[in-house]
């Protein structure tokens, strides 16, 4: 295994990369056009629950900015937990977050084409998933910095928009805007009250959009190709923590603020709704483009974080050692191109089950990973719980960011993940995902332990 400070990856990617990368993989079209179901449970509580899975996805996004911080590398927290728990548990993290990242791709490839097919319907929807897919393979096949780029202006078109949403949705709420007068406080109060459908309402809520926030961990995963690993982990953590909590939750309260939750309407993004009443022109295909870029922006940070985590399976033998050629020459130094294509190869797979068979095979499929985040949530506590102690004797002055509260938080957000998903299991919708990401978990488990038997044996 190399060593985190000797990663053969290349160092191309900035501060501004990473505090992008981490605000690129979360900002996707679960806010933009998922939120509306949450509103839906949960009324103006929304908001509460948001807080609530955010601050869960803080104190995770902590514990691995302070093992990555101090131990960079490309596998991030599949390295941690083979450093805390052992062989078996850095397999089966990394393997399920793989497996997790290529199914989630086919849908947002599939989602953004059903999009582009409707503004270009003479090119097949088919077409439109081949062209994205050509075209992210090649960025992330070039140089580490050309995919840095490429996240880094996507992602600043959804902060912009974000932001853009916030500015006209307060200007609104005071009666600032032409022709309009201020909407005040009313809406979050009235029809029922705050919590419309009480705190059953905000929990059911916590359930719809806590997996929102999933995608951040890739930060840590593009910290081994910076320059300054631990310094910029940190920052980058910090940064895109706090901002993705402030992007999230003042979007919820803007939405429940302007208009009554009940204006809401099913598969109808939140934001169009908002900026339909108050006036602003063309809405409907304003909000488009923006899913439409989010949804590229993850497709892209995911195949990104796939291609690395699978590479430093590689690198510890978990996977096939063919996926530890990197490239050289000029420009394009450090890509590990194999462990690229072997994910855009699943990746072309999942699109395949996704066009055919939507409603069963890839429905499978999707259930199977619906739940691993969590799982994945856990490993990082868990890593974290064991590590901590060991950094602090062999290694104190590269604790540069530290879990608050150790070791009663960690144990807090341990506690938490369990509760979600318990609740998950007495929730009708969310049961199957449980029970079949519960069986895929299982069966990467007992692949894991087998391995490490034979190991032993050897």
């Amino acid at each position: 295994m190399h060593p985190a400070n000797a990663e053969p990856l290349a160092h191309g990617l900035k501060q501004r990369h990473l505090t992008m990368l981490g605000l690129g993989g979360v900002i996707g079209a679960g806010l933009f056009v998922g939120s509306g179901a949450g509103i839906a449970v949960a009324g103006p509580g929304i908001v509460v629950s948001y807080l609530i899975a955010g601050a869960l996805a803080m104190l995770v996004m902590r514990m691995l900015g302070e093992m990555s911080a101090a131990m960079p590398a490309s596998g991030s927290f599949s390295v941690h937990a083979e450093r805390a728990l052992g062989r078996w548990a850095g397999f089966s993290v990394g393997w399920l977050y793989w497996f997790l990242l290529v199914v989630v791709l086919a849908v947002e490839a599939t989602a953004a084409a059903q999009i582009a097919n409707g503004w270009v319907p003479g090119i097949a929807q088919w077409a439109w998933v081949l062209i994205f897919m050509v075209v992210f393979t090649c960025a992330n096949l070039a140089a580490v910095k050309n995919f840095g780029e490429f996240e880094f202006w996507f992602a600043g078109l959804k902060v912009g928009a974000i932001v853009l949403f916030l500015g006209l949705g307060v200007l609104a709420i005071f009666g600032v805007l032409p022709e309009t007068g201020p909407v005040g406080f009313s809406n979050l109060t009235g029809r029922g009250g705050f919590l419309p459908n009480g705190w059953e309402g905000v929990v059911s809520g916590v359930l719809t959009v806590v997996f929102a926030f999933g995608g951040l961990e890739v930060v840590t995963i593009a910290a081994a190709e910076t320059e300054d690993p631990a310094r910029n982990v940190a920052r980058a953590v910090r940064a895109a923590v706090w901002r993705i909590l402030f992007f999230y939750v003042g979007s919820m309260l803007v939405i429940v603020t302007v208009l009554p939750w009940t204006a809401q309407q099913a598969g109808l993004s939140p934001y169009v709704t908002v900026l339909d009443a108050i006036g602003v022109p063309s809405a409907g295909q304003i909000m488009n483009v923006v899913v439409f870029v989010a949804l590229l922006s993850a497709l892209n940070a995911n195949l990104y974080g796939s291609s690395r985590m699978v590479f430093s399976l590689a690198e510890r033998g978990e996977a096939p050692k063919g996926l530890l050629k990197v490239s050289g020459g000029e420009g394009g130094g450090g890509v590990p191109r194999r462990a690229v294509l072997a994910s855009v190869a699943f990746g072309f797979v999942s699109v395949l089950l996704n066009l055919m068979w939507p409603d069963t095979v890839f429905l499978y499929m999707l259930n199977a990973v619906g739940a691993v985040l969590l799982f994945v949530w856990g490993l990082i506590a868990a890593s974290q719980l064991r590590l901590r102690r060991r950094i602090e004797r062999e290694a104190p002055q590269t604790l540069t960011l530290k879990m608050w509260g150790f070791p009663w938080l960690t144990w807090v957000t341990l506690a938490a993940l369990g509760g979600v998903l318990l609740l998950m299991l007495t929730d009708d919708a969310a049961r199957p995902q449980v029970m079949w990401s519960g069986a895929a978990t299982g069966a990467v488990l007992v692949v894991a332990v087998v391995r490490e038997l034979r190991a032993r044996r050897v």
